[in-house]
C-alpha cells in the first residue's frame, strides 16, 4: 500500500483543520480536504514536469505546508522522496543532488533557491526548480512558483500503488564520520512505524495539534509528523527555531517531539533565574521540587497518590509550575524526545513539574524510534522499553543490535556499507553501545567509536561527561578528550550571553571573547564550576583540564552537523594545538 494513500483517506475528515503555518505575520490553515487537494493537485504538477514512478525528487526546505504537501505527492505518483537539510550548502546538496540523480527539487527560501541555481548552472541532473514562496523573484525558465505552478492542476489523482519493500524516501544521514549516506526507508517502514506507535502508546493523536519545529528533513520529525497526520491530527509549522518560543505561545500545541538540548536550556535557565532569586523563594522552589518529585514518581510507577500529596501538589502546581508550563503553550502533554542523549535529572526535573518528556531512542536506519519510555513504569537513566514489533539485543562489544519493521533497506548505492551494517544472521548494527536492566529498559552507553581507554587503561564515557558540563549554564557545547591519554581534559564553547552578562556584574571589560575568556576571573568561575558538575565522577573520568574556546563551532567548516552533533574528529584536529597544549 501507498503511504501516501493513509493521508488522502483522511480527507473524509473535510473541514477539521490539518495544517497551520504563518504567512505575513498572520495564522493561516488548509482543512483536510484543501490539504488533499493541494497534494493531488501537486502530484498532478509533477507528472506534468514529467516526474516518474522511482524517480528521486528533493525538498530542500525549512519547515513550511509545501514540504508536506510535495511529499505526499511525491509519494503519490510513485515516486522518492529525498529530504536534503535546509541549513547545508551548495556543495552538500550537490552531493546528494548528483548522488541520487535527482531532477526535480524544492527550494524554500531564497538562499536555497540561489544554491540550485548555481548546482544547475554545473550541468548537474537537476531541470526543474520548484520555488516555494511566491515573492522570490525568478531567474530561470526551469523555475516555478510552487502555488503558481499546481493551481491550475485537477484535484482528480489517483494513487500509485506501492508495494510495502518500495522505496518512499532517501534520507541522508548528517555524516558524523564521513560523507553523508542515504538511508532507504519503504512505504512498509513508514506504514509500520505508524502503527507501532499507536500500539506501544495505546493513543491515537487523532485529535492532537503538534508543532513542527525539529527540522522535516530529519527522520525523528518527518516520523512523527507522518503519524500525527496518519491519524487525522493536525500540524502547525516554525519555520523559524530561533522563534520557537513565540510559536509555542500562539500555536498552544498538544504534542511536539524535540531534541534534549531544547529542555536542557530550560532546565539552566529556571534554575538560573531561581539561583538569582531571594533566599525564601529558592527555599520555597526546592520544597515544590521535592513535593513534585514524590507525586510524579508514584505517577510514573503507578502507585496511588495519597489525597494529602495530591492537595500539595495542586497548590504548587498553581504557584510555579503551570508558569513555566504556560512560557510553554500550557498544553503541552506528549512530548517524544530524542536524536541525542538527556541526563536523568533534567527527565526527572520535568516530571517533577508534571511536564513529562517521552525519551526515545533510534536512527535513521531505523525509521526513528524503536525504543521509549512506556506511559508507566520507566526509569529516568534508560530510553526505555523497545517498541511493539521491535527486537534488540545486545552484541560483541555490547552493541545494540536491532531487527524489526523499521530497519532500512540499505544505503542507497553503497552496497559495502550496507553489507557491513549488519550481522550475518541480518541484524542492523546501530554502533551505539548500551545494556538491558534487569525490567528490560534499555541503557545507552555510548557510541562505540567515542568510547574512550586512558593510557592507564581506564575506559570513559564522553556522552555522560558533556551531557553533564552542558547542564551548566555557562557551557554551550562540550567535547570530552582522553584517548590513549594519561588523563581527561575538555575543549568549551561557553555560553556566552550568560558570559557576558557575568562580565557586566563583575566590571570585566572586553573588547573581544579571546579576552574575554583569557581573564583570570572567567577561568576560575570554570575551574570552580567544573569541579561542583564532576564531584560525583570517578577520579579517572574527571577533567583535569580545560580550554575555553572563544567561538562556537562552525557548520559550514563541517565542524557540527545540520543537527548540531559535533564532528569529534575534526574539532579534534582543528584545535590540535589546544589539546596538545593541555597535555604538555
Amino acid at each position: 500500500m501507498n503511504f501516501s494513500q493513509i493521508i488522502l483517506d483522511n480527507q473524509v475528515l473535510s473541514s477539521k483543520v490539518a495544517l497551520n503555518f504563518k504567512e505575513n505575520h498572520q495564522w493561516k490553515s488548509y482543512t483536510w480536504q484543501e490539504f488533499t487537494n493541494l497534494v493531488k493537485q501537486t502530484a498532478n504538477a509533477l507528472k506534468f514536469l514529467g516526474a516518474k514512478p522511482d524517480d528521486n525528487i528533493a525538498i530542500y526546505a525549512d519547515n513550511m505546508p509545501q514540504w508536506v504537501i510535495l511529499d505526499f505527492a511525491i509519494l503519490s505518483i510513485g515516486a522518492v522522496t529525498v529530504p536534503i537539510f535546509a541549513t547545508i550548502n551548495s556543495e552538500q546538496a550537490e552531493y546528494i543532488i548528483e548522488e541520487a540523480n535527482v531532477k526535480i527539487i524544492l527550494a524554500g527560501n531564497e538562499k536555497q533557491y540561489t544554491n540550485c541555481l548555481k548546482i544547475y548552472s554545473k550541468g548537474t541532473s537537476l531541470e526543474h526548480i520548484l520555488v516555494a514562496k511566491n515573492n522570490i523573484e525568478l531567474k530561470s525558465k526551469y523555475s516555478y512558483h510552487f502555488y503558481h505552478l499546481i493551481k491550475d492542476q485537477p484535484t482528480d489523482y489517483e494513487v500509485a500503488y506501492k508495494d510495502k519493500d518500495d522505496i518512499a524516501s532517501i534520507i541522508y544521514t548528517s555524516g558524523t564520520t564521513g560523507e553523508p549516506k542515504g538511508v532507504m526507508l519503504s512505504h512498509g517502514n513508514f506504514i509500520e512505524a505508524c502503527n507501532a506507535h499507536k500500539s506501544f502508546f495505546g493513543f491515537s493523536p487523532k485529535n492532537e495539534n503538534s508543532l513542527v519545529f525539529l527540522p522535516l528533513s530529519h527522520v525523528f520529525e518527518k516520523c512523527w509528523s507522518s503519524f500525527v497526520l496518519s491519524c487525522g491530527g493536525q500540524v502547525s509549522f516554525c519555520e523559524n527555531p530561533k522563534e520557537i518560543s513565540q510559536f509555542l505561545i500562539e500555536v498552544k500545541p498538544t504534542a511536539m517531539c524535540s531534541v534534549p538540548r531544547f529542555f536542557q536550556k530550560i532546565y539552566i535557565s529556571v534554575n538560573e533565574k531561581i539561583q538569582n532569586s531571594p533566599k525564601i523563594l529558592k527555599k520555597l522552589f526546592k520544597s515544590a521540587l521535592n513535593i513534585g518529585s514524590k507525586y510524579a514518581n508514584l505517577k510514573r510507577n503507578d502507585k496511588k497518590i495519597p489525597f494529602s500529596l495530591a492537595v500539595q501538589y495542586k497548590i504548587i502546581d498553581t504557584l510555579f509550575f503551570k508558569k513555566i508550563k504556560k512560557k510553554l503553550g500550557g498544553n503541552l502533554w506528549f512530548i517524544p524526545v530524542g536524536g541525542a542523549s538527556i541526563s536523568p535529572e533534567i527527565t526527572e526535573f520535568f516530571d517533577s513539574i508534571g511536564f513529562h518528556l517521552r525519551v526515545g531512542y533510534g536512527l535513521t536506519e531505523t525509521s526513528a524510534t524503536v525504543a521509549a519510555f512506556p506511559l508507566k513504569n520507566y526509569e529516568y537513566n534508560s530510553v526505555g522499553k523497545p517498541m511493539t514489533g521491535v527486537q534488540i539485543r545486545i552484541g560483541a562489544e555490547n552493541e545494540i543490535l536491532i531487527k524489526g519493521y523499521g530497519v532500512f533497506k540499505g544505503y542507497y548505492k553503497k552496497e559495502k556499507e550496507t553489507k557491513e551494517a549488519f550481522t550475518a544472521d541480518g541484524w542492523f548494527k546501530t554502533g551505539d553501545a548500551g545494556k538491558f536492566d534487569d525490567n528490560g529498559n534499555l541503557i545507552i552507553i555510548d557510541r562505540i567509536k567515542d568510547l574512550m581507554k586512558t593510557s592507564n587503561g581506564k575506559y570513559i564515557c564522553p556522552q555522560l561527561i558533556e551531557n553533564l558540563l552542558t547542564n551548566d549554564n555557562f557551557i554551550e557545547k562540550a567535547v570530552v578528550i582522553g584517548d590513549n591519554k594519561p588523563y581527561v581534559t575538555a575543549l568549551l564553547v561557553p555560553n556566552f550571553e550568560a558570559l557576558k552578562r557575568l562580565a557586566d556584574s563583575l566590571n570585566i571589560h572586553f573588547n573581544s571573547y579571546d579576552e574575554l575568556i583569557s581573564n583570570q576571573k572567567i577561568k576560575d568561575l570554570f575551574t570552580t564550576r567544573i569541579n561542583h558538575i564532576q564531584k560525583h565522577l570517578s577520579e579517572f573520568e574527571k577533567i583535569k583540564k580545560f580550554q575555553l574556546l572563544p567561538m562556537d563551532f562552525n557548520m559550514d567548516q563541517g565542524e557540527i552537523t545540520p543537527t548540531l552533533k559535533v564532528r569529534r574528529k575534526i574539532v579534534l584536529e582543528k584545535f590540535k594545538f589546544l589539546i596538545e597544549d593541555m597535555y604538555n
